[in-house]
């Protein structure tokens, strides 16, 4: 349930990515199950053809377009949902060493089966982000994190900082109207800067990525509970 493979061709080359006929049909797959599993649980509220792949498949390769992954980096994505944006990031750069985390085990489930029926390989970690990032097996372990999500900017940051390694990148998709500085202070004290923004545009819809660089290590205290964190942001 995607526009054809010319039509999509056009519109992925338009914003400067090669979509070939073997990544066509990934993200084909990906599309139908998608459609198909959210009949079944929330996984999202996009489902015309082309919305996906515009406002999932395309926004989420944005971050390769803005963002420097050397190759064979480890990557986790923080309440990946139904895999947006790292999936479609794996099916172009299959190099990166893909951890998926979520809260919700039945969205655990439907990425196994679509990781399977797409040969995707990753790590399927199910449980509440601030939990698993206290273990050691995650803390500070990763190259990169990243989250596409609607909560503030310094809510995200406590969540998703935490597991890079020092000299790593935790890395956000938003909307163009979050003021980015009012989190400047938290991100701070989680170990971070902001290391740079990008405003884009894909197909008229403002959207932005915020890049925090993970400068010195973050404080054991955080992440705090999600009581905490929601009701006290940093």
């Amino acid at each position: 349930m995607l526009p054809d493979f010319e039509l999509s061709c056009s519109l992925f080359s338009k914003y400067g990515f090669d979509l070939d006929e073997e990544k066509y049909h990934k993200l084909l797959k990906y599309s139908d199950l998608l459609v198909e599993w959210n009949q079944k649980i929330n996984l999202t509220a996009i489902t015309e053809p082309r919305d996906i792949l515009v406002k999932h498949f395309l926004d989420s390769l944005m971050i390769l377009k803005f963002c420097d992954i050397p190759k064979n980096s480890s990557l986790i994505d923080v309440g990946t949902g139904a895999g947006f944006p790292s999936v479609p990031i794996k099916i172009f750069r299959p190099d990166i060493k893909l951890t998926l985390l979520d809260s919700l085990a039945k969205r655990i489930t439907f990425l196994e089966e679509l990781c399977g029926s797409i040969d995707i390989d990753a790590e399927f970690v199910h449980g509440r982000a601030e939990d698993i990032a206290k273990m050691s097996e995650y803390r500070e372990k990763f190259d990169f994190s990243c989250a596409r999500a609607v909560a503030g900017m310094s809510v995200l940051s406590e969540y998703c900082i935490p597991f890079v390694r020092n000299n790593g990148h935790f890395i956000s998709m938003k909307g163009q109207n979050e003021d980015i500085s009012s989190s400047e202070a938290s991100i701070r004290l989680l170990g971070g800067e902001i290391f740079k923004t990008e405003d884009y545009e894909v197909e008229a819809e403002k959207r932005r990525i915020i890049v925090v660089k993970k400068i010195s290590q973050t404080p054991t205290k955080y992440p705090r509970n999600s009581a905490q964190i929601k009701k006290k942001p940093l």
